[in-house]
């Protein structure tokens, strides 16, 4: 423990210097002692003592004048000091305000629009703020002041209060509206009948088709109606004078009153100002205003014409609800979407906190559509609209972009990345879980996944398309991942989706430039070469040759697989021909892969059929190897197409059996004349008892169905050795051979 004194001290010259000196008793091995530290306190002493006097000196200046109301606040707008000026102007005494809020000086209409925090906001914000404006005295009555307010901060920028200055200028208000009051033709005509004679002024007031009413500026209270009002608002003429409307209640939002007030100080009148509003029984309806100001025997009124659109604003809203909203779900398009995004982006620039943007789609949403009818995938999208509604915040937004895609905005997350991140996935896990909730769909039960996209923004340095993309990326891979999943955007998803485009529009340069050519890899039967698959190759003029592995998936994307897959089914065509006319290669076979595209084109027989005729190729050499998935959808087209090519002898294999969609179901209903195990079964047939049990299966389910089977991707001799061992005797891989070349797959023959 140790204790502080101020003393005063003796420098070496003799002068005093204030010090502080901190004794502290210490033990040692010598005894105990006591340690003391001093510090010189002359500069802080007498910077207390210029602050004391600065501060002596700004309140004798207040103090001293007399012709403006000053004040100062603390940083929370409470009063702390009070001159005489603003005791005259504002009539409380030092006693009754010091203390108090100096929001008690506004109007109550600007005490509930927050106007004075707004005021303190910007004057912080700007450094100082000039106004005018309504201000109220202690005993209710109004003045028009001219008011400046200054934010005081310390040396170090820290905000500690704010400076007032507030002068009367009701005087020069009034001058100035009687020299800028314009009014319109029917203003200008009721005001000239009303200053004419008391008759022409019933006349014209009460024959108005407009609702009209006068009311007194100084307290609101209503001098006068007409008919029209009357009927407008269902109240009766008693009813109505003598009241305000904040009395009657008659405006719908307060905003909007208060936004006429302020338009009117601002300009002293105001035109085709729109407003809703409450009839006495309730109902609302929507009105056009003219209000301008007018002196009635020598009083300041308010002057009021209304007019009902309510019907041209049911319109209105009509056309913006086709607009601006999806009419199946009801929720927000894709143009409304866009302007929302827009607004949120331009404040992520004003704001820390962050924002996201999440791509929802729903999973297999086709098969259902196909399936149960496009009534019941409507129902489906209403429901998942509803469910995403109730998922989210007041303050968030719900959109359809089209189809079965939807999107969240997410507003006002955490400042910090990390936590806006958990805020987010968080709400798309609710998401994820209220779709998979099964759906009773009149009578139809159904489920639907979804997959979504998450991307953060708020830096104001992401445009909104550049936001939609990202969100889009990451959805596919959600995708990609297996589906009913979340992904975030990365910036390793764009550069990939960069790269893909770039490959895309080279591929079409190369579909155009034939820069493909084929290869052709040996299946082996029982030793011997009976035949090939044909493998398309790009020879890219700077990579070299390019696996259809890398470029396949963009094309079946982009449709120029009907192309390639055209190219490669006509020189399939023409190579069988070639070989017919020679003895060792004429009963070879040559399998040719077809897309699913491709299969689902309705010319797909007759493009076939019209490649054979014209290249003279033998139908019963030509075999076409297709996957599972292409039978998920449009199975019964498929088989029709399948069941056409048969009757002239073009024969069908199913490609990596038993990683689609495998069904028994199908599989027998089929015509198809072969099986292929696909690699990874083979490659692991030797070391993993389970890959031997799948590969012996589809074996066992060959023989049973009368079908011939074949083992791809065969490279060692002990996974030959194991598959013959289960009863396979044909292959194709690396084993054997490469895919080659055409002259030097015929060597091998």
């Amino acid at each position: 423990m140790g204790a502080t004194t101020s003393l005063v001290g003796l420098h070496k010259d003799g002068t005093e210097i204030p010090v502080d000196i901190l004794l502290k008793p210490i033990e040692t091995s010598s005894g105990a002692l006591v340690l003391s530290f001093v510090r010189d306190m002359t500069e802080q002493r007498a910077a207390l003592e210029r602050a004391r006097a600065s501060d002596l000196q700004i309140r004798s200046l207040i103090e001293a004048v007399r012709d403006h109301a000053i004040y100062l606040l603390d940083k929370e707008g409470f009063v702390t000091t009070w001159n005489p000026g603003a005791q005259r102007l504002k009539q409380y005494c030092s006693d009754e305000i010091i203390g108090k809020h100096f929001a008690c000086f506004f109007t109550e209409e600007d005490q509930e629009q927050g106007h004075p925090a707004q005021l303190m906001f910007n004057a912080a914000a700007r450094g100082h703020i000039e106004e005018e404006g309504w201000r109220v005295r202690k005993d209710g009555s109004r003045f028009w002041a001219n008011v400046v307010l200054t934010a005081i901060r310390d040396s170090r920028g820290t905000l500690t209060g704010y400076a007032k200055v507030t002068r009367d200028f009701t005087n020069r208000k009034r001058a100035k509206d009687e020299m800028q009051m314009h009014f319109s033709d029917e203003l200008q005509a009721t005001s000239n009948a009303l200053k004419a004679s008391e008759a022409r002024y019933r006349t014209v007031f009460q024959t108005s088709p407009d609702a009209v009413t006068i009311s007194k500026v100084s307290d609101g209270t209503i001098v006068d109606v007409n008919q029209a009002a009357i009927a407008m608002s269902g109240y009766t003429r008693e009813e109505v004078l003598g009241r305000t409307t904040t009395q009657l209640r008659i405006w719908v939002s307060s905003r909007d009153r208060a936004k006429l007030v302020q338009t009117l100080r601002d300009g002293s009148r105001c035109r085709d100002f729109e407003a809703q509003f409450r009839r006495k029984d309730g109902g609302t309806f929507w009105a056009r205003l003219w209000v301008s100001f007018i002196d009635i025997d020598n009083i300041p009124c308010i002057l009021s014409f209304a007019q009902n659109i309510s019907a041209a604003k049911a319109a209105e809203q009509e056309i913006k609800g086709l607009a601006f909203y999806d009419p199946l779900t009801g929720l927000a398009n894709r143009r409304l979407l866009s302007e929302r995004l827009s607004r949120s982006v331009l404040m992520g620039g004003r704001t820390h906190h962050r924002r996201a943007l999440l791509f929802i789609d729903l999973d297999d949403f086709k098969i259902l559509n196909d399936t149960l009818g496009h009534h019941v995938g409507d129902l489906l999208l209403q429901e998942v609209a509803r469910r995403l509604t109730r998922c989210v915040r007041e303050t968030d937004a719900v959109g359809r972009l089209g189809g079965d895609e939807f999107v969240v905005l997410l507003e006002d997350l955490s400042e910090d990345s990390e936590i806006a991140g958990s805020q987010a996935e968080a709400i798309a896990k609710k998401i994820l879980s209220s779709i998979a909730v099964p759906y009773d769909l009149e009578g139809y039960q159904c489920r639907s996944g979804s997959s979504i996209g998450i991307t953060l923004f708020g830096d104001n340095e992401k445009g909104v398309q550049e936001i939609l993309q990202q969100a889009d990326i990451a959805m596919y891979e959600a995708k990609k991942a297996g589906r009913n999943a979340i992904c975030f955007f990365a910036p390793e998803l764009h550069a990939a989706v960069v790269e893909g485009a770039a490959m895309e529009e080279e591929l079409r340069q190369a579909v155009a430039k034939k820069q493909f050519v084929r290869h052709y890899q040996p299946q082996v039967a029982n030793g011997r070469i009976v035949g090939a698959e044909a493998l398309l190759r790009w020879q890219h003029p700077r990579r070299g040759l390019i696996s259809p592995s890398e470029f396949v998936p963009i094309a079946e994307k982009n449709g120029l697989i009907l192309t390639l897959g055209s190219w490669v089914l006509e020189t399939a065509c023409e190579q069988l021909a070639a070989w017919a006319s020679q003895r060792k290669t004429a009963n070879l076979t040559l399998a040719v892969n077809i897309s699913a595209r491709q299969m689902s084109h309705p010319g797909f027989v007759q493009h076939v059929l019209d490649t054979l005729e014209s290249t003279k190729a033998n139908p019963q050499n030509l075999k076409l190897e297709l996957t599972e998935s292409m039978f998920v959808e449009g199975f019964e087209d498929t088989i029709r197409k399948m069941s056409a090519l048969k009757q002239y002898g073009v024969s069908f294999s199913i490609d990596d059996f038993g990683t689609g969609f495998s069904s028994l179901s199908y599989l027998k209903r089929l015509p198809i004349d072969e099986l292929k195990i696909e690699r990874s079964f083979v490659q692991d047939v030797v070391e993993d008892p389970s890959s031997r049990a799948v590969a012996e299966s589809i074996i066992l389910l060959s023989r049973a169905l009368r079908l011939s089977v074949i083992a791809e991707g065969v490279e060692t001799e002990a996974e030959r050795d194991s598959i013959v061992g289960l009863g396979c005797n044909s292959f194709q891989g690396w084993l054997f051979s490469a895919a080659l070349p055409v002259e030097e797959f015929l060597s091998l023959c």
